[in-house]
């Protein structure tokens, strides 16, 4: 009757369905069911458009990837009449009314569809049924890293596909162009990495609870950039060891000389690995980088250890050649530049030296005559300084060492041949 139509009218709780909704007959069917349901499984094509790789995390191991994810089916629910046999596209508001591939990525971490400034969905229906659902996702999954080699590594990952409900006796998962289906941007690049190649390939997952699903894998192999690394680690490492072999040409009474030296090249070497370490994740194994860097910090160690066991038979040397001149009293006599070696001030004569108290060096020098002599003498001092000064080298490569001098080509050759084996064998 009128007075039933015009009530529905004024009844807001009913909907009116769709133009779209009542094009596609959504109401008339049960979309909570796979399409040809309890028969042959459903062929569900995938590509993808990688647009970006956004970030790799060594000490998460993980990677950030951004790209079109598109399927491709067939759902005969869906089929309607053109005249023209054009397509319909739709935004995401109808996703949540049909029937549509559970897809998920294996290994996720974090995963987003972007919604700005609308949630970037499409779907695109033709005349006799099929479908094409795409989405703009970015996604975070783990990649697992060997770092035995780094950084002169090359790291495989891959980005898995999977439908979570259904098994390979209801959905066939399948790459829709074969190996063309994984297309990338030209443009894309990272910061330490150098792209290979992008391969696709499928399997086959078993679950002991709910049996086989097919799997899609995006594979991609990473190769790293080298000349961060060189600069930051491997030319201060050599360098850090070229400083220390300063130390076989410095006389080997200059104590403070030399230990100074050596304690700052093993600082400087314990502070860049201390660097390396703090950007990697804890791995249980050694990595290549580590094998060079305290291969390095033990050619520091032992250019101090060196000269620890020179100073120490140079020490024994001294006291036999004392006992044989039968100084009981422990003085001896030594040339200026030795002594200046020992205390850092300037003697125009041989001096004696005593062992037992060396603390009062410099003042011992300053006499009263000594004092009101250096008028006189200021002419004959100058020149001594000159032929001090032309000496210096002589007399100290008489006063070195033989452990100095055969340190000196010993040092680098080993190091040098370490270095050939070393970038032998890792690149």
């Amino acid at each position: 009757s009128k007075r039933e139509i015009k009530m529905r009218k004024l009844d807001s709780t009913k909907v009116r369905p769709l133009k779209s909704e009542q094009l596609l007959r959504i109401e008339d069917h049960d979309f909570a069911l796979r399409p040809g349901f309890g028969g042959s499984p459903i062929p569900v094509g995938i590509d993808v458009q990688v647009e970006s790789i956004d970030s790799i995390s060594e000490v998460d191991m993980d990677f950030t990837m951004t790209l079109y994810l598109r399927h491709y089916w067939k759902d005969e629910r869906l089929s309607f009449h053109s005249n023209k046999n054009k397509s319909m596209t739709f935004d995401g508001r109808l996703i949540k009314k049909i029937w549509v591939p559970d897809v998920f990525f294996v290994h996720s971490k974090r995963s987003f569809i972007h919604d700005t400034t609308v949630e970037n969905v499409m779907l695109r229906v033709y005349p006799d049924g099929n479908v094409l659902f795409s989405l703009r996702i970015t996604v975070s999954a783990m990649c697992f890293m060997d770092f035995s080699r780094f950084p002169l590594d090359t790291q495989n990952c891959s980005l898995e596909l999977e439908s979570y409900a259904y098994n390979e006796d209801d959905l066939m998962l399948y790459w829709k162009h074969g190996n063309k289906s994984l297309s990338t941007d030209e443009h894309i690049s990272l910061s330490q990495f150098f792209i290979e190649e992008f391969s696709a390939s499928s399997g086959l997952a078993f679950y002991s609870s709910t049996g086989w699903y097919n799997r899609l894998f995006i594979n991609f192999a990473l190769r790293r950039h080298i000349f961060f690394f060189l600069l930051q680690s491997y030319f201060p490492a050599m360098l850090m060891v070229m400083l220390s072999w300063v130390s076989f040409w410095i006389d080997r009474r200059a104590v403070p000389a030399r230990v100074s030296l050596g304690i700052t090249t093993v600082l400087t070497m314990s502070t860049i690995m201390t660097g390396v370490s703090a950007s990697m994740p804890q791995v249980s194994y050694i990595k290549a980088v580590d094998v060079y860097l305290w291969t390095s910090f033990l050619f520091v160690f032992l250019s101090v250890i060196e000269y620890a066991a020179v100073n120490y038979l140079t020490t024994i040397e001294e006291r036999n050649q004392l006992k044989k001149r039968g100084k009981a009293s422990g003085m001896y006599s030594i040339d200026a530049v030795q002594a200046m070696a020992f205390d850092g001030c300037f003697h125009d004569t041989d001096v004696d030296m005593d062992l037992t108290a060396f603390s009062d060096r410099c003042e011992e020098n300053e006499t009263p005559a000594h004092a009101a002599n250096i008028s006189s003498m200021g002419t004959t001092r100058i020149k001594r300084k000159r032929s001090l000064r032309g000496n210096v080298g002589r007399i100290i490569l008489q006063n070195n060492h033989v452990i100095d001098t055969y340190s000196r080509i010993i040092f680098p050759s080993v190091y040098i041949v370490f270095n050939l084996f070393y970038w032998g064998l890792y690149i």
